[in-house]
């Protein structure tokens, strides 16, 4: 831990608790120890000490015993010669400042009722009195509802000045894009101005209203936003007063706020850091102070330092781990499902990328945190407006490049093959193939609304945030269209294509002890279900082994679900008594028994000497039919195919023995031709090679 920051939160601790506990004192002899205090209009007394220590304060005697655990909490200022001040000590230093502050703000309510002015306003330029103190219970129901129901995803709880107006409000029009509350509190230390003030100054609106909330003058209002955070906690998390471990869990696992000091930060306000910390709120600050980089209350760092103010959004939102939701598509054209299977012929054609006309390629690469900027979209190269009126044709590479502390490279492919659907919502865009084979054309009637190439980065970065926004944080997009630069990306492109087509296929199904099953199509079909594993793909061909666990990883209570292999029951046919276990249950109305991944495609001539299609397992031990069209798999033809699923006979069907030409016996369901081998017309059955 920072010695630096800890030794100056203890100390400015002390300071607070000294003075607020004077305060107390003084109110008491002037107005004696029955006077009522608490904030204007609400049923939570002094929040963070209702909900933390289930204290209820209504009378100024009520707070004394709550003053005397403030002092008790206060650990003892670090030496000079003290090596390492531990988090804990500093953690509770934290907690006596913001009860202490909190008993300060309510007797100054008491002392100058009018010093906040409470309600709803929006507050504008010239603006003398804009301090809005406590929120009334009438405005916590309305904003609190906002904090669960993911409207507002939490808050950044700014302390000081800014450099300048400008860089206020850009700051703060940042937070208002990502939907978050700005909570105000303090002017810098030389008490010359505040955020909210070099917002009024620049002209920006504050208030409820704007979500740019000024809350006090003074650090002491810093209480005022982490009581929000105690009632949202009590009013709709059902945690209970004086419960205090689960109050301060669900605020840091529900309730994204951060702290950001933007001027020089004196030890009263290292105090108030401290006490954030208890909730998981980390600081993240432009001034140049010592960090606290390892992660345990937080969810990661504690303390964030020397962040430039242009990056300090960014870097909030990355340190507290919230996740940016995108409701809007900013494209001038219409955007859904329905429009997926639509095409632009050629009469309509006013662009042409790919599809054997020009080279276009697609990848989905990861970066590192710094270098990426979430929602910068970049065209390099001739855009659509730049074609004059008749249109064309231009090469096109078009590089999404990703960041997330949770990130992993074999999540690539698995977002590379989302543009494709994507892009096809897009109405008037016609999007064919993936990778080095993609083809896009848009249409005449899409371009005359304003569509061009860089809204293609626009939806794919607003529709990857909203659909898998949970394993990345940010995200950016590049769209080339000179000729040399997209083969330059085609070159480097296919070496990682390659790289990951071996990873996979090094995979095998003996050596990799986890299988994945996937029940996308049981929408429609809802007896399937398919067991996927390193060498199978589903029946469907379109989910791997890597896609089952990247879904996964996104949804674990989705449609892809882990499958311990378990016992080896047959290597030759691939039998697990864990698959077995799993698909037993997954399909109990079934009854089915075992499922056998060790087979292959084999043709044998039905009786009347047409071909059929069966399935043969690799050491012609077991053949299953199955109905369908199958594919051989070309990396392995002879050894590998499709997961078979045996019944369980006595439960599903009759069985009947009959002679079929060739030397097998089959076994035929109830009603079907046992003269025939291929029962797509009569159901599944199975049969044992002689």
């Amino acid at each position: 831990m920072s010695k630096f920051i800890l030794s100056a939160a203890i100390r400015g601790a002390h300071k607070i608790v000294d003075k607020c506990a004077a305060k107390l004192d003084e109110a008491i002899e002037k107005y004696g120890e029955n006077q009522d205090i608490g904030f204007p209009n609400t049923a939570y007394y002094l929040p963070i000490i209702y909900s933390l220590m289930g204290i209820k304060i209504e009378k100024l005697k009520d707070a004394v015993p709550v003053m005397k655990r403030c002092k008790e909490l206060l650990p003892p200022v670090p030496a000079e010669k003290h090596y390492l001040p531990y988090l804990g000590p500093g953690l509770d230093a934290g907690l006596a400042t913001l009860f202490a502050e909190e008993i300060f703000e309510a007797i100054r309510y008491l002392e100058d009722p009018d010093f906040y002015v409470g309600g709803e306003e929006v507050y504008d330029k010239g603006a003398e009195k804009f301090w809005v103190g406590a929120a009334e219970d009438t405005i916590f129901r309305k904003r609190g509802i906002e904090f669960v129901d993911g409207t507002a995803p939490g808050f950044a709880a700014i302390v000081g000045s800014a450099p300048s107006p400008e860089e206020a409000a850009e700051l703060v029009l940042e937070y208002q894009r990502k939907n978050l509350y700005i909570f105000c509190a303090a002017r810098d230390i030389e008490g010359k101005t505040s955020v909210p003030e070099q917002l009024l100054e620049a002209g920006v609106q504050i208030g409820w209203p704007t979500r740019i909330v000024p809350y006090g003058p003074d650090i002491s209002a810093a209480v005022f936003a982490l009581g929000f955070a105690c009632r949202v906690a009590m009013s709709f998390g059902g945690v209970k007063p004086g419960a205090a471990l689960k109050n301060l869990l669900y605020n840091k696992d529900r309730v994204f706020a951060f702290v950001n000091p933007l001027s020089t930060i004196p030890d009263e306000w290292y105090a108030n850091a401290a006490g954030a910390i208890n909730w998981g709120f980390p600081t993240i600050t432009n001034q140049d102070i010592p960090q606290i980089l390892p992660t345990g209350i937080c969810t990661y760092e504690h303390v964030v330092s020397n962040v430039p103010m242009k990056e300090l959004a960014d870097k909030s939102i990355e340190v507290r781990g919230l996740k940016v939701t995108i409701t809007k598509i900013d494209i001038p054209v219409d955007y859904g499902a329905a429009f997926e299977g639509e095409r632009v012929r050629k009469d309509d054609l006013f662009l042409e990328c790919g599809g054997g006309k020009t080279l276009a390629v697609e990848l989905v690469t990861s970066r590192r945190m710094d270098e990426v900027e979430d929602g910068k979209v970049e065209v390099i190269g001739k855009d659509i407006p730049d074609l004059g009126e008749k249109g064309g044709r231009l090469p096109l590479a078009v590089v999404v490049e990703v960041a997330g502390r949770n990130f992993q490279p074999d999540f690539e492919p698995i977002l590379e093959r989302q543009i494709h659907h994507l892009v096809n919502y897009a109405k008037g865009v016609m999007h064919i193939g993936q990778r080095d084979i993609a083809w896009y054309r848009i249409s005449k009637a899409a371009v005359e609304k304003g569509f061009t190439l860089k809204h293609i980065g626009v939806l794919l970065h607003a529709k990857l945030h909203q659909d898998f926004g949970a394993i990345f944080d940010k995200l950016q997009v590049k769209l080339y269209t000179e000729e040399d630069k997209v083969k330059e990306i085609a070159d480097e492109a296919r070496k990682i294509y390659r790289e990951r087509d071996e990873r996979i296929e090094g995979m095998t199904d003996e050596t990799t002890e986890i299988y994945y099953s996937c029940t996308l199509c049981q929408s429609f079909a809802p007896n399937h279900v398919c067991v996927i594993s390193p060498e199978r793909t589903g029946l469907c061909g379109a989910y791997n082994w890597m896609d089952c666990k990247a879904a996964y990883e996104i949804n674990p209570t989705g449609p892809n679900q882990p499958i311990q292999k378990g016992e080896t029951l047959d290597p030759k046919l691939g039998n697990w008594a864990g698959v077995n276990e799993f698909v037993f249950k997954a399909h109990d109305h079934l009854r089915l028994l075992r499922v056998h991944l060790g087979s292959a495609p084999h043709v044998q001539r039905r009786h009347d000497g047409k071909p059929g299609l069966h399935w043969r397992d690799s050491l012609r031990h077991e053949v299953h039919h199955l109905g369908g069209r199958h594919r051989r798999r070309t990396s392995d033809p002879g050894i590998r195919g499709p997961q078979q699923v045996q019944h369980l006979p006595a439960e599903v069907h009759r069985r009947r023995r009959r002679a079929v030409p060739g030397g097998v016996d089959a076994q035929v369901p109830q009603g079907g031709n046992p003269r025939t081998s291929n029962p797509t017309q009569q159901g599944v059955g199975h049969a044992r090679l002689h």
